[in-house]
């Protein structure tokens, strides 16, 4: 069974930033992509950024410039650097792995950003 974990969400003001990791279980290479999701309150979960076996990556517009996902096969970790951040960006952020060739989804149990205005 895949587990997921995430570490490094909080508290921090507008205009800082946070970084939060991931951390797989098993080897990451075993997965097709990695992204993380998040849900603001009483909105639905949304796609923030997902990077992709091959390197390539994707970010949703609202974060576009401010936000950096990368990957450590060694650690078997994957992080998202948030940076210039804003109160809009305060949600619930998730961890989310796909698995090669069945495609099953996997969630972390979330970490919780805040950001002060």
């Amino acid at each position: 069974q895949v587990q997921l974990v995430e570490s490094g969400g909080g508290l921090v003001q507008a205009g800082g930033s946070l970084r939060l990791s991931c951390a797989a279980s098993g080897s990451i290479f075993s997965f097709s992509s990695m992204g993380w999701y998040r849900q603001a309150l009483g909105k639905q979960r949304e796609l923030v950024a997902r990077i992709f076996s091959s390197g390539t990556t994707y970010y949703a517009d609202s974060v576009k410039g401010r936000f950096t996902i990368s990957r450590d096969n060694a650690k078997n970790t994957v992080s998202l650097q948030m940076n210039s951040l804003k109160f809009e960006d305060t949600a619930v952020y998730y961890c989310n792995a796909v698995r090669l060739v069945t495609n099953n989804d996997y969630w972390g149990q979330g970490t919780q950003v805040t950001v002060s205005s």
